[in-house]
């Protein structure tokens, strides 16, 4: 098992590796700051990903696997850059996701191919289910004129 130390060491070494992160992107280590910014435990029980917000446990990870939870810790991080990407390079009148699950994929990949595979793979599950909308935001404009059935007449929802 590494120590707190060593993992910190290396999320920072791979956090490098993607390009600059804000400091509250990054987990803490052995305590919460209770904001819902995730933090690392270690105990004989595994590896734990921790989220505390307003003082309750919102979720834990748990894995004996140290490769498992740092794909847990940059899916988070990855998740935040790419949506800030897609935010810096926003296209209007398309699905934000179109930008930001490619990002992702690619900053995680950068850390291990496995990793965006992995991603890739929960994109396309996601988009099974909630395909890309494009017309998403045209759609809600045109409903507060029309009405919500007339706006999906003109611009169909998208079927999974």
């Amino acid at each position: 098992m590494l120590t707190l130390s060593e993992i910190k060491t290396e999320v920072d070494s791979l956090a490098a590796k993607i390009g600059p992160t804000k400091l509250y992107d990054l987990p803490t280590y052995g305590h919460s700051e209770d904001g819902a910014r995730p933090h690392i435990e270690v105990d004989s029980r595994g590896y734990h990903y921790v989220i505390v917000e307003r003082g309750q446990e919102l979720s834990r990870f748990v894995t004996p696997e140290i490769d498992e939870l740092l794909y847990k810790i940059f899916d988070h991080i990855t998740f935040t850059l790419a949506f800030r990407y897609e935010l810096e390079n926003r296209v209007e009148m398309q699905d934000c996701r179109r930008i930001a699950f490619h990002r992702q994929v690619e900053l995680l990949a950068k850390l291990s191919p496995r990793w965006g595979q992995r991603e890739a793979e929960e994109h396309e599950s996601i988009l099974r289910r909630s395909p890309f909308d494009d017309a998403s935001l045209a759609r809600a404009l045109l409903s507060t004129q029309v009405g919500w059935e007339k706006a999906c007449e003109q611009y169909p929802l998208p079927t999974p």
